[in-house]
């Protein structure tokens, strides 16, 4: 069954084998987090837990926020998200879940939203390649060719100039290298989306 977690993403270090070798670990703060709603197949048409991470300050919290959480004994979270594939009765609501729903050597898939770049030309947001930077070749970081003349139009999905970044990215796969259950932190091996201090959310891998 699936397992998931909530938690922010701390920044990058490394961890040293026992015969010397380095392996590159992102730190994650996962939890603690609390189980705010079950969703069940009568109610809702699916099954799923939803989960809230990080409590929100009380000025920013209004009415339906605080009466959503105080069924679960709990304050106003700032990140909630669900994850569905669970067994609803492994969870009741108010219950806590902690770094140790995981352990070393399991995978998982961590999702979050990636570094917002700004706009971006096509060469540094679709690595496309430049022409050449000869003075009279007139092409030098343009997008290319737009395809046929006669469409009289550009076609959907063409790969040019424009927003980089800041969508939610999942990167799969990623092996968990230790847990630290007294500090509520999960070491997966890699990178993952986002910034410092971004929100991410820790599944079980779903290709393993």
């Amino acid at each position: 069954m699936t397992k998931g977690i909530l938690g922010k993403k701390l920044g990058m270090t490394q961890v040293f084998a026992e015969n010397g070798t380095a392996t590159a670990v992102t730190v994650i703060q996962a939890g603690p987090c609390v189980v705010l709603q079950k969703k069940d197949q009568a109610t809702d048409g699916y099954e799923a837990i939803q989960i809230g991470y990080d409590d929100k300050k009380e000025n920013r919290t209004n009415k339906p926020e605080k009466g959503h959480a105080a069924k679960a004994n709990t304050a106003p979270k700032r990140f909630i998200r669900e994850i569905n594939g669970i067994n609803l009765a492994d969870y009741e609501v108010g219950q806590e879940l902690k770094a140790d729903i995981f352990a070393a050597g399991e995978f998982v898939d961590v999702s979050g939203e990636s570094k917002g770049k700004g706009f971006a030309g096509s060469i540094k947001r679709h690595n496309h390649a430049r022409g050449p930077m000869a003075h009279g070749s007139r092409y030098h970081r343009g997008p290319g060719s737009m395809g046929s003349i006669a469409a009289n139009r550009v076609f959907k999905g063409m790969k040019l100039p424009g927003q980089m970044g800041g969508e939610k990215v999942t990167i799969q796969n990623l092996e968990v290298v230790k847990v630290d259950t007294d500090r509520n932190l999960i070491l997966v091996k890699g990178s993952i989306p986002g910034p410092k201090n971004s929100y991410v959310v820790v599944r079980t891998a779903v290709k393993k």
